[in-house]
């Protein structure tokens, strides 16, 4: 056992050299594209990214997991951001990031952690959890080179916004490999400006169920950490700070609306046959569809925003006019 960590804390944190040079020997992930199907995020590991993401604004940041594998499952148990050059669409890694991730690694290994990077996270900022063009070529040339390795996804727009984390886990298939149906991802709203690049390589990649754990060492560092944090997190209107986010998804609403009803015939002023005027209605209706999920999502977060900014003042008003 580790000397002052419970035997629950020290089986989790415990880094079997053997066995993970065993897994690396098996290589069991070349035989099964769908061999990992887990990914269990440490509670500090997933503070330290989101308050990563968040610090990035509406600019994209990357950084990198630290961790093990077990069976079918990730471990992520650390994470470290990375210098990188970021924007509102993409990041991207200098050879800079990579000569400090390998200062960073080789620094923990002296400090006694012997977990080895098995991943990176980045952000989408109010754009949702999937993999675009870019990050599935990263992860695809990452999995072919330094596998086991992970790719996670967190919207810390989405985050704010609904009180929960948004976050994604992510691994490629193989070239050549043609995933089943029941493989492709679930629909999730996206913005109109994204939707194209998201459809085109959603049969690139599948996703990973994500769950979080605690540990009691965890919750000393955690506790110590929300000190800092607590009074800016009760101080906080969701209705202000999310005012862009906001309004930025009922415009696009509006744009997604007014698309599908250009698919109607006769909206757009042109001659259609019977079989393109079905056609068009057709897709039209499954359009907006898709717009009321994600008018009733957008319904769901604002209301659930208004009530926590009304609870809040309810509470802390009235404290004060005692």
């Amino acid at each position: 056992m580790v000397r002052g960590l419970s035997s629950e804390d020290a089986v989790i944190h415990r880094y079997d050299d053997t066995q993970q040079t065993a897994i690396q020997q098996q290589k069991l992930w070349l035989r099964n594209p769908h061999f990992f199907k887990q990914v269990r995020v440490s509670a500090l590991a997933l503070f330290k990214m989101t308050l990563h993401c968040r610090l990035g604004s509406g600019l994209e940041v990357m950084g990198m997991l630290q961790g093990k594998t077990i069976g079918d499952a990730f471990i992520v148990l650390d994470t470290f951001p990375l210098p990188v050059e970021g924007t509102e669409t993409r990041v991207n890694a200098q050879a800079e990031a990579y000569e400090y991730m390998v200062e960073f690694v080789q620094t923990s290994k002296l400090a006694g952690r012997r977990e080895y990077v098995i991943g990176w996270y980045h952000s989408h900022p109010g754009y949702g959890c999937w993999m675009s063009g870019i990050d599935c070529s990263t992860q695809m040339l990452n999995q072919q080179y330094t596998e086991p390795f992970l790719a996670i996804v967190i919207d810390p727009v989405r985050t704010c916004a609904t009180g929960t984390v948004e976050i994604g886990s992510f691994r490629t298939y193989p070239p050549g490999y043609n995933p089943p149906i029941s493989a492709q991802p679930k629909y999730q709203t996206i913005p109109k400006s994204k939707i194209e690049d998201y459809g085109v390589h959603s049969s690139r990649y599948y996703s990973l169920s994500v769950n979080f754990f605690k540990t009691n060492i965890l919750s000393i560092m955690l506790d110590a950490l929300s000190n800092r944090y607590w009074s800016g997190t009760i101080a906080s209107s969701p209705l202000l700070s999310n005012k862009a986010f906001i309004t930025g998804q009922l415009l696009d609403l509006k744009i997604k609306m007014d698309s599908a009803d250009l698919l109607i015939p006769g909206k757009a002023g042109d001659f259609v046959t019977g079989i393109g005027r079905t056609r068009g209605w057709k897709t039209s209706v499954k359009k907006k569809a898709r717009v009321k999920c994600d008018g009733a999502r957008a319904a769901v977060e604002h209301a659930k925003d208004a009530a926590l900014s009304i609870i809040k003042s309810t509470v802390f008003l009235s404290t004060l006019n005692r």
